[in-house]
């Protein structure tokens, strides 16, 4: 079982940025890729960017791409997504998640994050 914690969430205004963090505990032994994913609201949850055990594949939705950065630290069991330029649409509960296989398929995704909120404003 991996436990993960999203924190860094809040009341951003546009253009504005925030860093999102997932810290990992249990048996975070095996070689996870770490994804996010958020859920915006009345809508369905999408994928935002996910990234290798190694670092070497990283994988991010087209819209963000530019803007947000997801990184990780294994020696901290830690994955980050730094978001920039934020914008109104990008308001979401943020979910970080952690898959054997995992790409931008949610259902590849073993553990999730409780999430956190992230609201933008215009």
């Amino acid at each position: 079982q991996v436990q993960l914690v999203e924190s860094g969430g809040g009341l951003v205004q546009a253009g504005g940025s925030l860093r999102l963090s997932c810290a990992a505990s249990g048996r975070t032994d095996n070689r996870y890729v770490m994804g996010w994913f958020r859920q915006p609201p009345g809508k369905v949850r999408e994928f935002v960017a996910a990234k290798t055990w190694s670092g070497r594949s990283t994988y991010i939705k087209n819209s963000v791409n530019g803007r947000f950065t997801i990184s990780r630290d294994n020696a901290k069991n830690t994955a980050y997504l730094q978001m920039n330029s934020l914008k109104p649409e990008d308001t979401a509960v943020y979910y970080c998640a952690a898959s054997l296989t995992g790409s931008d398929d949610e259902g590849e995704y073993d553990y999730w994050g409780q999430g956190t909120q992230v609201t933008v404003s215009s």
